[in-house]
């Protein structure tokens, strides 16, 4: 029985790789020779460098940095095998999970941090980066992130903009000069799922902005800022970025480094599956296990089980998704990529109860689901 296991992470309760340790250990129990292909997985966000830097041999770089509200944070970036590709993950430096409930504040929130990885990837001397988008808690159209790079952004005194979403309507010049001469050369790959402009009623302000903190009078400023923004961009450079599907990734990351660094913005899943060689491994195994945290209509946008799942049908192989728990109303949708979900969640129970078990349960209910296939495999059902 060969058998590939390639989830993500379950946030906030155990890593993509600790999830595919302990499917692990479930299908041992039933297939104690099984042949186990272990690929711990993100689309993006949180765990981007992880799951890279073990499929492909990298290392772990740390830096201190600007965090999103200004105060210095410990962040990493991760450097694979060829020492020529960096992956730095926004999450790290700019991300959400950095501040407390009552810290979430856009119109404060800088992605500076994340500019800074990106110079300190260009000092290991890389020639590429991949740059994933999930998690930030910024919606500041990437300005902290070029502003870190050496681009100025001024107002009508000639001032440079402070920090956050909200001075992004003062914005009336941009200046390129001091952008670092190394980014000239450098190749930046967006791993993104996002498609989303950026502003309007689909744009970052909108969408993304009440999860990181904004109220409405909050996003009705980010949205008037983001239009500004994307008015000065191309008074300055000639690009039209405001309605580019992904620009409003990131709370406008996906703008700032399509407008300045010439990025090119790829599907985050695919991009790391295809750096993970997935296919070889599909064309070899007999059953694909995959999951997250919870698997719902968000995992049909993108997410990682999806992308697990969209690949494997094409090889023919049979995919479980494996959850914390699942939205049952769009089943129907899920069963078309998957051939069976389940959550691993048998009764009424609190979240932090949930959490605290994962790993227990992981691992009775990846034992019991071989133990179904088994059944099956011996044509007893």
């Amino acid at each position: 029985m060969r058998i590939l296991i390639a989830p993500d992470s379950f946030k906030g309760s155990l890593t993509a790789r600790e999830v595919a340790d302990n499917i692990e250990k479930g299908i041992l129990k039933v297939y104690p020779a099984a042949e186990i292909y272990k690929l711990p997985l993100a689309d993006g966000g949180e765990g981007t460098v992880d799951a890279l830097i073990y499929a492909r041999n990298g290392k772990k770089v740390f830096k201190e940095v600007t965090g999103p509200l200004a105060k210095p944070v410990k962040a990493f970036f991760g450097i694979l095998e060829d020492e020529k590709t960096a992956v730095i993950e926004m999450a790290a430096a700019s991300g959400l999970a950095l501040l407390s409930a009552e810290e979430k504040n856009p119109l404060q929130a800088t992605s500076f941090g994340t500019g800074e990885l990106i110079k300190a990837a260009l000092d290991e001397g890389v020639e590429k980066i991949i740059i994933g988008l999930g998690g930030s808690a910024t919606v500041d159209g990437g300005v902290g992130l070029a502003q870190a790079l050496g681009i100025s952004f001024k107002d009508k005194r000639g001032q440079e903009v402070p920090f956050g979403g909200q001075a992004l309507v003062d914005i009336e010049t941009i200046d390129l000069g001091g952008l670092d001469k190394r980014l000239k050369d450098l190749e930046i790959v967006i791993a993104s799922d996002v498609t989303n402009p950026l502003y309007g009623a689909n744009g970052a302000a909108y969408v993304f902005g009440p999860q990181k903190g904004a109220t409405e009078e909050m996003v009705s400023i980010l949205d008037a800022g983001l239009r500004n923004l994307a008015r000065v961009i191309e008074k300055e450079t000639g690009k039209a970025v405001g309605h580019l599907a992904g620009a409003g990734a990131a709370g406008g990351v996906g703008a700032a480094l399509m407008a300045f660094l010439q990025a090119r913005m790829e599907s985050g899943i695919d991009l790391i599956l295809d750096l993970n060689n997935i296919d070889n491994i599909l064309k070899k195994v007999d059953l694909v296990i995959t999951g997250e945290g919870r698997i719902d209509r968000q995992t049909l946008m993108g997410k990682t089980p999806y992308g697990v799942a969209r690949r494997a049908r094409k090889f023919k192989v049979p995919v479980i998704g494996i959850a914390g728990s699942v939205e049952s109303e769009v089943m129907s949708d899920l069963n078309q990529y998957f051939t069976a979900v389940f959550s691993i969640i048998k009764e009424a129970v609190s979240l932090e109860e949930a959490m605290a078990n994962s790993q227990e349960w992981l691992q009775l209910t990846s034992q019991q689901v071989l133990q179904v296939q088994k059944l099956t495999a011996k044509n007893i059902l």
